[in-house]
């Protein structure tokens, strides 16, 4: 038999580098299941996998019935006497342990694919009473899954060499997970730059390729690929040549790093002496030891959410978060770290971490709306944080914030809990800066009402083009429609650095516009002095801002905000950055 001809699909390339090794093949569906496939001889293990998950979820709800019945009478504990019927059903249990025999597949996935079969005849049935019956099984099967652990029992050190996972799509729980495994990349059909699981995917330096149609069905298992995360390109198959092609242009942008490193202890200047602060974005504890490396000023944003999302199914205890902010803190001092509370937005973080099942999340319960409708939740995250900050400058920011009544109530909030500590002898601060993300259009037109209430605003760019534009940032086909240079988006950051500046607090930018090295210079000229970006973006922005005027690129600027189109903004940009290039050349490592 030949070999497979060598394929080379186009995507989107989200997170940089490059990486080769062997594709794992996971197929996901609603809920965040995955399909195996199995070898013969783990059948009869799988099976006994999946009866022993049916027992632990059949204790978990004995005790959730025994809690209700406890705090919320016998009459609703009943509901949990009729999900444990189901769960020994074995109409069902026989269906699940055939599923796995004849389609050689994973417990989760038969689960899955058979409670499928399941709802759609219970929603074929006129009985009100049978179809309600739908919302019992889903509960099941959620509890069946937790058992089962996911795709935790199928190693991936059972794949010789470096793994490249290649999916329909991946959940952001799941890319923290694989991504501290032996997974060199990831390969998606779905996603976009701005997309959570790309989030975490530079955060552990992990090549991504989104938007690849149809790429599970042109690979198995144990396939060669190379995924090109810079260029979005992903190599099916390749050649030797194409392997030692690869190889060499790994080498070279290992050496590029490595020389832009030498920028690290140079001041982040601009030639006319106008100092513009980098800090980090990180996700993960272990960025920080990046953010140093890369001479960030600062953690200009910790996205606090995925401490939840590691944590998914249960929820961080005060003491996960403590330790955490604590340790960032003391870590990057004298330098500060802002940490935005949680911002468990989107469809599947929701799900995930939640357990909340809106039709459309991104306009729902997200962000500080979704922190202050439960208290219960966030008082954990904020005795924490008051807590942390007794032991250097950390700072707190709100996400998704709409309206000035939505830092009041926060602010009344942080009373009863400063009140709380005060009580207990415990050790804290209250005296800790306050911060707001502006990311929605009604931020930006008030901006000036909540800079008299916070002592700083950052810009989340990612979520306010997306706001702004009417854009999912996730989705696709529309992906072509999410632009940074929209002349809309640059007016409503250079009107909200005004209010800033008006009210004479400090303002910063942390979406993905600050670690462009094309957007930088237009983000200085429109006055902004604090970046905040991913760790190992910071090298090659400081180049590029020891290179600029910031007088001239305030006029570049303001000339930009005139035009019409993102095509006439980016092509001005472009005739703008040619005339910098000399400069560039003259101040590489």
């Amino acid at each position: 038999m030949g070999r497979t001809a060598m394929q080379e699909l186009a995507g989107l390339g989200v997170s940089p580098g490059i990486a080769i090794g062997r594709a794992v093949c996971i197929l996901c569906r609603r809920d965040d299941v995955y399909r195996f496939p199995l070898a013969a001889e783990e059948i009869d293990g799988e099976i006994a996998r999946f009866r022993e998950a049916v027992e632990v979820a059949a204790a978990e709800l004995d005790g959730i019935r025994a809690r209700a019945d406890r705090e919320l009478g016998d009459e609703l504990a009943a509901v949990f006497d009729a999900h444990a019927v189901m769960l020994r059903d074995r109409t069902f249990l026989d269906r699940v342990e055939e599923r796995i025999r004849a389609e050689e597949v994973n417990a989760e996935w038969a689960v899955h694919e058979t409670a499928g079969e399941l709802q759609e005849r219970f929603d074929r049935l006129e009985v009100e009473h049978f179809r309600q019956r739908r919302d019992d099984l889903r509960d099941v099967v959620l509890h069946l899954l937790r058992a089962l652990g996911g795709i935790g029992h199928h190693e991936l050190s059972e794949i010789e060499g470096d793994v490249v996972i290649v999916a329909d799509d991946l959940t952001p729980s799941e890319a923290v997970r694989l991504g501290r495994e032996r997974v060199v990349a990831f390969a998606v059909e779905t996603g976009g730059r701005t997309s959570h699981t790309t989030i975490i995917a530079r955060s552990l330096n992990i090549p991504l390729v989104a938007g690849l149609a149809g790429v599970t069905r042109q690979v198995t298992d144990a396939d060669p690929v190379i995924v090109d995360g810079s260029e979005g390109r992903v190599v099916l198959h390749p050649t030797d040549a194409a392997l030692l092609d690869y190889r060499e242009r790994r080498r070279l942008r290992r050496l590029h790093e490595d020389e832009l490193g030498r920028l690290r202890s140079l001041p982040s200047v601009t030639r006319d002496r106008i100092a513009v602060e980098l800090l980090a974005n990180i996700d993960l504890p272990e960025e920080i030891e990046d953010a140093v490396r890369f001479g960030a000023a600062g953690v200009g944003l910790y996205r606090s959410e995925f401490l939840y999302i590691e944590k998914s199914p249960a929820l961080p205890t005060e003491r996960e978060h403590f330790d955490l902010y604590r340790s960032l803190v003391e870590r990057v001092q004298p330098h500060p770290v802002i940490v935005r509370t949680y911002d468990l937005g989107g469809r599947k973080l929701a799900r995930e971490v939640m357990d909340t099942r809106e039709e459309n999340p991104v306009l729902g319960l997200r962000g500080v709306r979704l922190t202050l409708a439960r208290p219960e939740i966030f008082r954990v995250q904020l005795r924490a944080l008051f807590r942390a900050c007794a032991f250097g400058d950390l700072r707190v920011m709100l996400p998704l914030v709409s309206g000035l009544e939505e830092v009041r109530e926060f602010k009344a909030f942080c009373e009863k809990i400063f009140d709380d500590l005060e009580a207990e002898g415990a050790r804290y601060s209250r005296e800790f800066p306050l911060g707001v993300m502006i990311e929605v259009p009604a931020a930006v037109l008030i901006a000036g009402e909540l800079a008299q209430e916070v002592d700083f605003m950052s810009i989340g760019t990612n979520d306010l083009i997306q706001y702004s534009m009417a854009v999912d940032r996730n989705n696709e086909h529309v992906a072509h429609l999410y632009r940074p240079l929209h002349p809309a988006i640059l007016r409503m950051i250079g009107s909200t650095v005004e209010s800033a500046r008006r009210a004479g607090i400090e303002i910063s930018i942390c979406g993905e516009m600050a670690a462009d090295p094309r957007v930088a210079p237009v983000l200085v000229g429109l006055g902004l002095r604090n970046l905040s970006m991913r760790p190992r973006a910071i090298p090659e922005i400081k180049r590029r801002l020891r290179c600029l005027e910031a007088s001239e690129w305030g006029e570049i600027s303001r000339r930009l905000l005139t035009l019409g189109t993102a095509g006439e903004v980016d092509r001005e940009l472009d005739r703008q950055l040619e005339a910098l290039a000399p400069a560039e050349a003259a101040e590489a490592p």
